[in-house]
């Protein structure tokens, strides 16, 4: 057998490395799909049903030894879906109503290879402590809010406002890399 090729449909700097650090040196092959949902669905449901259209969109046939890795993360505050943030005002607007509660963080992942197709996602739940007004600002100020589900990444300086995570820290960062482990180790044969 070939050595296993990873592909990650992903641009994501953060899953590259979280990939990196299970000892995968993915190829980084973003793909261009349509993430409209016309349908109502839970947050673990979208995550699942983007990740997969984000897999499909993959445009070429995969090889024999390749395996494709497509993921979506949403951050979800009761049901509602916290996407990126549009502005600034928008990106305030999130944090404030993430202040001093629980929300959770949803990332659906697809691993697909010529021959079969695994959807599965991992939830992890978060709270944050109160903040204020100051704190806030002076975050979304940094710009590191603006390109993130929730407006936050958790590895940055938004750590700081989690008092709390309970499930896989990875998950929140972009890529739950315990799920994906499992996966490949059941479903593919591929043990780390």
């Amino acid at each position: 057998m070939h050595k296993t090729r990873f592909i990650l449909a992903s641009a994501s700097p953060r899953r590259y490395e979280l990939l990196q650090e299970m000892g995968i040196a993915p190829v980084v092959c973003p793909t261009d799909a349509d993430e409209n949902i016309d349908i109502p669905l839970t947050p673990e449901e979208t995550v699942e049903v983007l990740s997969r259209i984000k897999a499909n969109a993959y445009p070429e046939e995969l090889k024999e030894n390749e395996i494709l890795i497509a993921a979506d993360t949403v951050v979800a505050l009761d049901n509602e879906i916290l996407g990126k943030p549009r502005d600034r005002q928008d990106a305030v607007n999130m944090l404030r109503s993430l202040s001093d509660r629980a929300h959770r963080v949803c990332t659906g992942v697809t691993l697909t290879t010529r021959y079969k197709t695994v959807t599965s996602h991992d939830t992890t739940y978060v709270t944050f402590r109160p903040m204020s007004d100051e704190e806030i600002e002076a975050y979304v100020d940094t710009g590191d809010p603006m390109d993130k589900a929730g407006a936050y990444g958790i590895q940055g300086e938004a750590g700081k406002f989690v008092s709390s995570t309970n499930g896989s820290l990875n998950n929140v960062i972009g890529l739950p890399t315990e799920l994906i482990k499992e996966i490949l180790s059941t479903e593919f044969d591929i043990k780390f």
